[in-house]
């Protein structure tokens, strides 16, 4: 071959001079295998062989948690809201209580009806109605035979209905049988409940101008936040509540950012009951929302498997019923998920368990009448029975 003649002899040629001839198709993708991992190094090897594998490992087990944490580059922080302060104390008049607000002061109050999709919360269903009691003109539940997931259930408030004799003179109480549509996104299944909810308060007699408590069964307003509600003049026609957010029990105070729970001035033809942001007002501390409050394991088993976010069982070992019991008293998250928050800042923050709180001050008045009944909700009481 003569001093700067070009070879364009292709490199597949070249390696079967090097590995030697192949007979067919299947052999010669093997000689270039071979060719191609002659001339990678020792820690080329390392890489394509452990570090690649244990990072696509790593991404399978935590790939939400990374999804999370990126969170605030792909997300934007909501609008913030308008904040309410909210003044109460009960040696102080309702007419100073209005004013305080900026409100005026009715002659009469308005009535109040609270509605309610329910589960399976049974004892703090029992919690809420008995904080709201005084202050509820009717008192609205429906329930399916069907869960968010399309999974069958008990008619447990039917079921458990004698426990709520109390208000039943005041009850409007419905049933609706679950479409049971597998694979269906389960907020399809939870929209369709609440639009059935709607026909429910109408069949309630619910009028314009009454108050509607829009929330979720876990998410209680305090009874003097509706008092004051009922009483006070001129007070928007739509306002959330900021509730202090609580997990498991009222042991782990988590912060005070539950605003999904509203209140609303009923109008015919426009109010729809929802569980997403409808204003921008804000009500300050105005309740509590104990979210996986259960008194038994059986329950929160149930409770993650049944409701919207069901994707976030991502193992079948979450629902093993000892690891449930050494998260809630370790105060861990069921399923090993990082805070969805919209900084790095907050994040970070509040990473790791949620640290136990001692106070038990400013709870629901008959949590604490009847404490021993409700041990398992107050603080130093983690230990869950299996049900």
């Amino acid at each position: 071959m003569s001093e700067g003649y070009y070879n364009s002899k292709k490199t597949d040629d070249i390696c079967e001079e090097v590995c030697g001839q192949q007979a067919s198709r299947v052999a010669l993708g093997m000689s270039r295998l071979r060719c191609i991992l002659r001339g990678l190094d020792f820690k080329t090897y390392i890489f394509l062989f452990v570090v690649v594998p244990l990072c696509l490992f790593g991404a399978y087990l935590h790939g939400q948690k990374i999804t999370y944490f990126l969170r605030p580059l792909w997300e934007s922080p909501p609008k913030p809201f308008q904040e309410i302060p909210h003044y109460y104390h009960e040696n102080v008049s309702m007419e100073t209580l209005c004013r305080l607000h900026g409100w005026g002061v009715r002659e009469s109050p308005r009535r109040v009806f609270d509605a309610v999709l329910f589960n399976n919360e049974v004892d703090i269903l029992t919690v809420r109605w008995k904080e709201l009691y005084s202050y509820i003109t009717q008192f609205v539940l429906l329930e399916s035979n069907s869960t968010f997931t399309g999974l069958p259930k008990p008619l447990l408030f039917s079921l458990n209905r004698e426990k709520f004799k109390f208000i039943e003179p005041r009850l409007t109480y419905g049933t609706i049988g679950g479409r049971f549509k597998k694979g269906e996104n389960p907020f399809i299944e939870e929209a369709y409940q609440r639009v059935v909810l709607d026909q429910l308060l109408r069949i309630a007699g619910i009028e314009d101008d009454d108050l509607l408590i829009m929330s979720d069964v876990d998410e209680i307003p305090s009874a003097h936040t509706i008092n004051l509600l009922r009483w006070c003049d001129d007070i928007p026609p739509s306002l959330h509540l900021q509730l202090r957010n609580y997990m498991y029990s009222f042991e782990y105070y988590v912060d005070n950012n539950s605003w999904r729970a509203s209140v609303h001035r009923y109008q015919k033809g426009k109010t729809r009951y929802a569980h997403y942001r409808q204003t921008d007002v804000l009500l300050s501390d105005s309740g509590w929302h104990c979210s996986f409050c259960f008194r038994h394991i059986s329950e929160f088993i149930f409770k993650m498997k049944a409701y919207s976010h069901y994707d976030r069982v991502r193992f079948s070992h979450f629902l093993k019923p000892s690891r449930i019991q050494d998260v809630i008293c370790k105060g861990d998250n069921l399923f090993d998920m990082l805070p969805e928050e919209y900084t790095f800042q907050e994040i970070i923050a509040k990473m790791g368990p949620i640290p136990p709180s001692y106070s038990a001050v400013h709870l629901p008045s008959y949590l604490l009448n009847n404490a021993e009944k409700y041990k398992y909700l107050l603080p130093g009481n983690c230990k869950r029975e299996s049900g």
